[in-house]
């Protein structure tokens, strides 16, 4: 990622004029110096474009429209629902401000149906953070398993889906990939809400019986129904606003924010501040940082409002040799519990649970990467291996009790441990004795066991001792 600042009016002007030359849609690369053919004007409700590019990110979206229409009365029933709700829709469209210009720019440089920009109004109302009951994410709100087979990364220090920029990479690619399947925008949709395999095999249905295959053809559920009829109802108001006695925000045609390359390892408060915005600002720019600090290993950019983009990097250059960071990573050797890894860290126990995300009653387990303050002689950023692949394990804690047994003819700490399904160094450590040493005949030993297995020990031995008197009598 490079740092490039370019005047936000040359930029407009720019996009205007390659709207003239690609005629809205993407020269292919493979021959840079082709025109376009010419347009059939007739009858078309697109624009033509003009050396003057639109002010309004909406009006460039109206020029983009190549989807076919769709109407029905699920549209209108969903154009009232949006139309009766005008605080709902200018909230909605107001969060939009921040993406919708990289959006759409993306979406002309594959030309694509610029009413596609509209879909995170139906999947999360621009919002991302959100996520759905069925642990969709983001903006764009991908499946964990779907995220991963577009390369949009989930551990425990960023998850990808809520990432603008990999998040609408990834949609757009699953997009155009669905097109291609089915050779139909609105058949596209349905599958990205439904999924693929459902729609091919509903078309697969209908073709055997003779039915039509289009997606009013095509039994599916009450959502992905309802799915096309939202984005049509949400283009309806954005193309006519007056119409449905609407107000759209006013949105420039221009970036809202630009990509800033980090070196090192960055506290989200620090970076805020540097940049002279607001903590929920950087946060709604950089939404996929689920942690006080930005791993530089993992994620080499930060997005900030294109206007103090130059400010951060000044105010950084200040910073140099300073600590950036307060936090770091430490991987757990051990199982162990909260308390004793809060003791090992250095920090308190309910804020280890806090920022790590840990609830009560569990370990944590062997491997696993904890959030945790950063020493002031510790210089070395968090490694790429493990801001990339930073797990956590959890196993429900168990309650152990101190126990005395005792030892048989040739029993050592190794056999102990493996007849309790411990570890030799718990053994050794419960009798402060070597992992190497052996126990007398009758030697009383220390185990601490679950306090389940306890109990069922001492029903054993009831048990045990009842039969061997009724056998006496």
């Amino acid at each position: 990622m490079h740092f490039l600042v370019m005047n936000p009016v040359r930029a407009a002007l720019l996009t205007g004029l390659s709207l003239l030359l690609m005629g809205g849609t993407a020269l292919a690369q493979s021959e840079p110096e082709a025109l376009p053919p010419p347009i059939n004007l007739e009858g078309s409700s697109r624009r033509v474009a003009t050396l003057e590019a639109p002010s309004e990110i909406w009006d460039r979206i109206r020029t983009g429209f190549a989807m076919p229409d769709l109407d029905t009365d699920q549209v209108r029933e969903r154009e009232v629902w949006y139309s009766g709700r005008p605080d709902y829709l200018y909230r909605m469209t107001e969060r939009s401000r921040k993406y919708l210009f990289h959006i759409v720019e993306e979406l002309e440089l594959r030309g694509m149906p610029t009413e596609l920009a509209l879909l995170p109004f139906v999947e999360s109302a621009f919002n991302p953070q959100a996520v759905s009951t069925a642990k969709a994410a983001g903006m764009w709100q991908f499946m964990p398993a779907t995220g991963k087979s577009f390369e949009l990364k989930q551990n425990v220090f960023r998850d990808d889906r809520r990432d603008v920029l990999a998040s609408t990479r990834a949609a757009l690619d699953y997009l155009q990939r669905l097109y291609g399947m089915f050779g139909d925008w609105h058949l596209a949709l349905a599958a990205y809400n439904w999924g693929e395999g459902n729609v091919g095999r509903a078309i697969a249905r209908n073709q055997q019986r003779g039915l039509g295959t289009s997606y009013l053809d095509l039994p599916m559920p009450a959502e992905t129904r309802l799915y096309v009829p939202k984005l049509q109802a949400i283009k309806n108001i954005v193309a006519q606003p007056q119409s449905f006695n609407s107000q759209l925000p006013a949105i420039g045609n221009h970036p809202y924010f630009t990509s800033v390359p980090i070196s090192r390892d960055i506290d989200v408060t620090l970076a805020a501040k540097l940049a002279q915005i607001t903590l929920d600002d950087f946060k709604a720019l950089n939404p996929s940082a689920s942690k006080p600090v930005i791993l530089a290993a993992g994620k080499p950019y930060i997005l900030l409002p294109w206007d103090n983009a130059e400010v951060f990097q000044n105010n950084l250059n200040g910073f140099a040799g300073a600590r950036l960071a307060s936090w770091t990573v430490w991987v757990v050797p051990q199982t162990m519990s909260v308390a004793a890894a809060a003791k090992r860290a250095g920090m308190g126990e309910q804020q280890l649970r806090e920022i790590n995300g840990i609830p009560a009653r569990m370990l944590i387990g062997a491997g696993s990467s904890l959030l945790v303050p950063r020493g002031a002689k510790l210089e070395q950023d968090v490694a790429v291996k493990v801001a990339d692949n930073g797990q956590l394990s959890l196993a429900p804690e168990i309650v152990l009790k101190r126990t005395v047994v005792k030892a048989g003819k040739k029993d050592t700490v190794a056999s102990i441990a493996s007849r309790y399904k411990t570890s030799p160094a718990n053994v050794a450590q419960w009798n402060q004795v070597s992992v190497s040493a052996g126990f007398k005949n009758g030697q009383k030993v220390i185990v601490f066991l679950p306090a389940s297995a306890d109990k069922k020990g001492g029903r054993v031995k009831k048990a045990a001792t009842a039969a061997r008197d009724k056998k006496s009598g």
